[in-house]
């Protein structure tokens, strides 16, 4: 039986266009990469806050019922984004009776250095 030989590979044989199409370092490159995602559309929630029951509570729910959450009235909300959390801020009045978010603090471990 014979040994396999090892052979070696050049990655630009293998994907010529991979090495070429790289975008340069600089003002120009950088534009364009970024224009891709400012269309993405991302969930945003904005948490007043939680609780916990037992299903035999929920299921005695009815129109009328309270659920008390874990914050107190005047404390910030969590503002979450694809289910992470990235900001506090606090609840105010927009546009007539609409609702809205001022942020408070963005939360810096959802900053990370690239």
């Amino acid at each position: 039986m014979e040994t396999p030989q090892s052979a070696q590979i050049n990655p630009d044989e293998l994907a010529p266009e991979a090495t070429t199409d790289k975008p340069k370092a600089g003002k120009s490159g950088e534009g364009k990469s970024l224009d891709a995602i400012f269309g993405v559309k991302l969930d945003v929630r904005v948490v007043l806050g939680r609780s916990r029951m037992p299903i035999s509570e929920l299921l005695d729910l009815t129109k009328g019922s309270v659920i008390e959450l874990d914050r107190r009235i005047g404390e910030p909300v969590d503002i979450m984004i694809n289910d992470r959390m990235v900001a506090r801020g606090d609840l105010v009045r927009v546009q007539g009776d609409m609702l809205g978010v001022a942020l408070r603090e963005i939360v810096k471990d959802f900053i990370t250095d690239v």
